[in-house]
């Protein structure tokens, strides 16, 4: 079976381990993964989406947080702080400062991000095949009102610097306009047996992926069956800011309002938590099979079995 997952940070990261759980080593993984949360820091290019799928699959993932390394150190942060460099509410640890050194150095000696992941993922071995959206640069903004004024921020400072304590009144995917996706996307989408959404932020995540030309047509032309988990349970996000960016594009923080804003155009079946089994009939009369499972991702044996009701729901709609 070869089954394609479009996939954010940690959210996406934590579902691709039940899903490799739940497989048999026979079947094949591609990960589309978000770039549009990439930002450059201390003149290095950093992908936090990537770089969380490929600690969590290969074991180096601080467990704790969902993001950066294990047995993490912070000299060089410190360091950067004596000099007076910033920026200082974006935490860079020693042993991630390597990968983006690691990355820096190829993308500058001509290398794509493709290429590049590629390489990284030699040392992690994540089980999955791992692709960038695009290797093109984009990056998502935020456009909100402060005590500045009016004003579109880097999605990294609206998250980490601002904790999202503003409303967001746009999210501005800049340069996915005129991206293209990167080599191989396109052709594991159509060659894909299952398509998968994991419970990553429809807006900023999986939002982002579709928002690069070609990528959104060719999962709505793919043969393969679509079904999509949902990242909200119960009204509010399981972690996350969700909600916010949510709002921004108009879409209730709802079970059954992400299912429509994926639109019957490209989800084939959804998944809602048992909490919100009210929202399965409303999901099926827009054209979309809904089924209410246990959605939330305890440990991976829980995630595994998500996994496997989603797989199990492409099966029913594929037949």
């Amino acid at each position: 079976m070869r089954i394609v997952a479009l996939a954010g940070g940690i959210g996406g990261a934590r579902f691709l381990r039940g899903l490799l759980a739940a497989v048999g080593p026979q079947d094949e993984i591609t990960v589309i993964g978000n770039t549009g949360d990439d930002i450059h820091l201390y003149g290095l290019k950093v992908c936090p989406d990537l770089d969380t799928v490929m600690y969590t699959l290969g074991g180096g993932i601080n467990e704790e947080q969902g993001w950066g390394r294990a047995d993490e150190t912070w000299s060089i942060k410190a360091e950067m702080k004596e000099y007076g460099v910033g920026p200082e509410w974006f935490g860079l640890g020693d042993r991630d400062f390597a990968t983006h050194l690691v990355r820096s150095q190829m993308l500058t000696a001509g290398y794509s991000l493709s290429q590049v992941t590629e390489a990284l993922c030699v040392r992690w071995q994540p089980g999955v095949r791992l692709l960038p959206m695009s290797d093109d640069r984009v990056e998502t903004h935020v456009r909100i009102t402060d005590e500045q004024g009016t004003r579109a921020v880097h999605f990294q400072e609206y998250w980490v610097k601002l904790h999202a304590a503003v409303d967001a009144e746009a999210i501005i995917p800049v340069g996915a306009d005129t991206a293209e996706p990167a080599p191989g996307v396109l052709e594991a989408i159509a060659a894909a047996d299952v398509i998968l959404f994991p419970p990553s932020n429809p807006v900023v995540s999986i939002g982002t992926i579709l928002a690069v030309p070609g990528i959104r047509e060719a999962v709505a032309a793919a043969p393969a069956p679509v079904v999509g988990l949902s990242p909200i349970i119960g009204g509010a996000p399981v972690r996350g800011m969700a909600d916010k960016v949510l709002a921004a594009v108009g879409v209730e923080a709802a079970a059954e309002a992400v299912a429509l804003h994926y639109g019957a155009a490209l989800l084939d079946g959804w998944l809602v938590d048992t909490a919100d089994e009210d929202a399965v009939a409303g999901v099926e009369a827009a054209g979309i099979a809904c089924r209410a499972v246990p959605l939330l991702m305890t440990d991976v044996d829980a995630t595994a079995e998500m996994a496997r009701a989603a797989l199990a729901l492409a099966e029913q709609v594929r037949a």
